[in-house]
């Protein structure tokens, strides 16, 4: 998640920089970079467990700022179409609703189990939320496709057009 709002920020602040330096080699060491953090988290909490929730909690400001950076740069921004303006607003916040909606209770949830030796709700409720997450993904891929919206709005339009010619 913090891959795509990293992506949207660079695209919309840095469109020059981020065109020369989009390569597969960049995104071959941007997969590594996630790949490696994903396992030295896992060691470290492995080991520590206090660090887990504070380094799941790394994301939720990164995400506030590449959104609003994002929203900064695009009101000034003159060569993007406000289709395409909305279209990033959109990502963004799906992206930021994701993280603040199925995974932040999850992680509090953590924070609190390793702080406090009482805890009052059950875990099952918070992994419930993150069982979301696939649908949350899928959602966030279908908005992130160019015209995939579109598409979806005109059959959804359509389908209701049809439904309303048959009643009358």
């Amino acid at each position: 998640m913090v891959s795509i709002a990293l992506e949207r920020y660079l695209v919309i602040t840095w469109p020059l920089w981020y065109h020369l330096r989009r390569s597969i080699k960049s995104s071959v060491l941007v997969s590594i970079t996630v790949w490696v953090f994903c396992f030295i988290e896992f060691i470290i909490s492995s080991f520590v467990p206090i660090f887990r929730p504070i380094l799941l909690l790394i994301p939720f400001p990164l995400l506030i700022f590449f959104l609003a950076r994002t929203f900064k740069a695009l009101s000034v921004a003159i060569s993007v179409s406000p289709k395409e303006k909305w279209h990033i607003k959109g990502t963004l916040v799906l992206v930021l609703l994701n993280y603040t909606l199925l995974f932040l209770p999850w992680v509090i949830w953590i924070l609190i189990k390793a702080c406090c030796e009482t805890y009052i709700f059950d875990l099952s409720l918070f992994r419930t939320f993150v069982q979301f997450s696939p649908l949350a993904d899928l959602a966030l891929y279908i908005f992130i496709r160019k015209g995939a919206t579109d598409k979806l709005l005109t059959s959804l339009c359509c389908c209701r057009m049809l439904r309303e010619e048959e009643q009358s």
